[in-house]
């Protein structure tokens, strides 16, 4: 199997996919359904479980797999924003996770008996700004007592464990605010009605989003993920990993849309000739396929670097930024060629156009990954 293409990964990928067309997605679109076919077909085929070791049941295979594997749903006009977290949360449980933790999870979420898709981190209040959550979890005894709330997680009504990060330790002055956070696995379904509770929250895409609550939530410490206190640094395994793989997503987008674009404008006739030999329509989608073509070069040596045993943070940003740039701009100049029917729902433009927009703004906004680069490579000042 070559490595980082993977033909017969996207292959097989490709076959699975066509089985769910647009009709399909549409009429979820419509109900704000959760594609739950698609993801046990995905299941069954043991696509989300190409990270997990063989030992515990996967197919024990790198990054670059699982992205060969979301670049193909995408491109293949599927959404996989539905299952896209069990890959990158299960970072954090491969490497840091003790082995009694392994071999209670893994097996069963690699079997489909188990589904790792909630991944609670973000807050009302805080934002991006990790160090200022405010969700606690206390130990008493042999038991975690968890208070706060979260949002925008994903997939928890959806999901059978989150992985949740909260404060362990309280803030001092002179602490560093990223110390003192703690990873716990978070088993939903004893959790739900016994201090769980979880509020779907209605977006313009069908992403399955949701507010969390706890209160008093009685979760085992045995659940702690690794160290108390170092969970933040956990995590960012998880991130840099989540952010290469929405990168790959976003390549595989931009090529359904330059796909749809291409095939429109060779196929339109619009005063006597295909628009297609109008350089006004060629130009932007010649210019969006560059920018795919670059942004799909940056996500592989994040993968790269990735699979290396490395911690990328740099080339992960910098792969999805340019990759949900390439993306947009893709999406964008589709519906220019498409025109009216580009807005309408039967083209399937319209609701790809929403769901490649939501990558500007998460898993993290532009603005701060240019923050980070400014930072952390260039050397200027924190402007924060």
């Amino acid at each position: 199997m070559t490595a980082e293409t993977y033909p017969e990964i996207r292959d097989a990928v490709a076959k699975l996919c066509a089985r769910f067309p647009g009709s399909y997605w549409r009429g979820l679109d419509r109900d704000m359904a959760y594609p739950q076919a698609f993801v046990d077909a995905l299941t069954e085929a043991g696509w989300l479980s190409v990270l997990i070791p063989e030992a515990y049941g996967g197919s024990g295979l790198p990054l670059s797999a699982a992205a060969a594997v979301l670049e193909e749903m995408q491109r293949a006009g599927c959404n996989g924003g539905a299952c896209h977290a069990q890959m990158y949360t299960m970072g954090t449980l491969l490497r840091h996770g003790s082995e009694a933790q392994k071999q209670t999870y893994l097996p069963q979420i690699a079997a489909g008996r188990l589904r790792l898709q909630a991944f609670g981190v973000t807050e009302p209040t805080s934002g991006t700004d990790t160090g200022a959550l405010k969700t606690t979890a206390r130990l008493e005894g042999d038991t975690y007592i968890i208070n706060g709330q979260k949002i925008w997680t994903s997939r928890a009504e959806h999901s059978d464990l989150m992985l949740l990060l909260a404060r362990t330790t309280p803030l001092r002055e002179g602490m560093k605010k990223t110390d003192g956070l703690s990873v716990i696995l978070v088993d939903m379904r004893q959790a739900r009605g016994n201090g769980l509770t979880i509020r779907p929250i209605r977006t313009m895409m069908n992403h399955a989003t949701t507010e969390v609550f706890f209160d008093n939530l009685r979760v085992p410490a045995a659940n702690l993920i690794g160290e108390e206190g170092r969970g933040f640094r956990y995590i960012l395994t998880g991130m840099n990993a989540e952010r290469i793989l929405i990168a790959a997503e976003c390549v595989g987008d931009a090529k359904w849309f330059i796909d749809k674009a291409t095939s429109y404008a060779k196929d339109r006739v619009v005063f006597g000739r295909a628009i297609g030999q109008n350089q006004g329509i060629q130009f932007p989608i010649a210019r969006a396929y560059a920018n795919m073509r670059a942004a799909e070069l940056m996500v592989r040596e994040a993968l790269r670097l990735y699979d290396s045993g490395s911690n990328p943070g740099a080339e992960a940003n910098m792969a999805k930024m340019l990759a949900a740039d390439a993306s947009f701009e893709a999406a964008n100049a589709c519906i220019q060629t498409h025109g009216g029917f580009g807005f309408a729902e039967e083209y399937d433009i319209e609701r790809k156009f929403r769901e490649t927009r939501l990558y500007q703004v998460a898993p993290i906004s532009t603005n701060l990954i240019l923050s980070y680069l400014a930072e952390h490579v260039l050397g200027l000042p924190r402007s924060y």
